[in-house]
């Protein structure tokens, strides 16, 4: 199974959480490709070699997307 951005292909990815009081954007999230709402919390995830492929995600799809790569 080949690596992909979330797995290390582009290094260790950097995971912050953002919470509800600081998430004054709507994202489209990659792991279900429904929208993360303005004052939602989820995570901000960033791989280390490549910081222009951030992307923000639910919680729970980040916390299940092994399962599903």
């Amino acid at each position: 199974m080949s690596k992909s951005i979330w797995d290390g292909l582009y290094g260790d990815v950097e995971v912050r959480r953002v919470q509800p009081y600081e998430a004054l954007k709507s994202y489209i999230c990659p792991g279900c490709n429904q929208e993360i709402t303005k004052g939602m919390g989820h995570y901000v995830c960033v791989p280390a070699e490549a910081p222009d492929l951030r992307r923000h995600w639910h919680y729970a799809c980040w916390d299940r997307r092994s399962t599903v790569l």
